[in-house]
């Protein structure tokens, strides 16, 4: 009898820590319930639906890592797991997205851009496991594939909330897909965020910052301000790329004279 209560204690243990990994993974699954649910209404045509999917996987695909690392759940497979989510919901969903909304007027062309969109998130989710070791934390290498997916789900949903259709604006979602597929494969830099923590002291001004974003902005006009949120960090990259080039450049300069 004496015995139990240790036994009783290690299976309440396992029990718990067990569940305190099913939590990040019920975000990632929901994540992954999200692009599943975005590819089926595009493939009904309901393409708004879609990037509202879109974004709310986004939302559940940042929530499993901050749970994850909140609660030290982290593991191999839900490293794993998420990564499949991502492939399914920054990947896979966009480009049918892309291509029904507007590509499919292009014929075998449109598919051909849709398949880039597709296979450079792959491949940028590939880089960033293999990298993710290596690389400077501060910055991510590449666009990461929910930014990008934004930024074609944005596109999508800013041109309908103007009453457009897809067909008036395929040449532009055509270079808007090639843009966020080439800059996932970049070595262009863009920052991570993962600075921010939760568990240090925020100044006052960053927590009104965003509260007034969050609750004010966004709920103003979500479409718009979503997309231009997502152009800007898009082209964020590329200005911290110039800029770092220049200071390299300005650096040689005074070491050779």
């Amino acid at each position: 009898m004496p015995d139990s209560l240790p036994e009783r204690t290690i299976l309440k243990s396992r029990l718990r820590r067990r569940g305190i990994y099913l939590l990040p993974n019920l975000f990632t699954t929901a994540a992954l319930f999200a692009g599943f649910y975005a590819i089926v209404q595009a493939m009904n045509g309901n393409f708004e639906y879609s990037a509202i999917a879109v974004f709310i996987a986004m939302v559940l695909d940042g929530l499993d890592g901050r749970v994850a690392r909140l609660t030290g759940t982290q593991s191999e497979f839900g490293a794993e797991y998420d990564s499949m989510s991502d492939m399914v919901s920054f990947g896979i969903a966009p480009a049918l997205i892309v291509y029904e909304w507007a590509l499919k007027e292009m014929n075998q062309w449109g598919w051909i851009i849709a398949f880039i969109y597709c296979a450079c998130a792959a491949l940028r989710l590939a880089r960033f496991n293999t990298n993710i070791e290596v690389v400077d934390k501060r910055f991510f290498q590449g666009l990461p594939s929910p930014a990008a997916a934004a930024l074609i789900a944005g596109l999508v949903w800013v041109t309908i909330n103007f009453q457009g259709q897809g067909s008036d604006v395929k040449w532009l979602a055509c270079v808007v897909t090639l843009f966020a597929a080439l800059t996932m494969v970049s070595n262009i830099p863009y920052y991570s965020g993962k600075e921010f923590n939760l568990r240090r002291r925020v100044p006052f001004f960053t927590i009104l910052l965003l509260v007034l974003f969050f609750f004010v902005l966004i709920p103003s006009h979500p479409p718009v301000v979503l997309f231009c949120l997502f152009a800007a960090y898009a082209f964020s990259g590329i200005v911290i790329k110039l800029w770092r080039y220049g200071r390299n450049k300005k650096s040689s300069d005074v070491t050779d004279s």
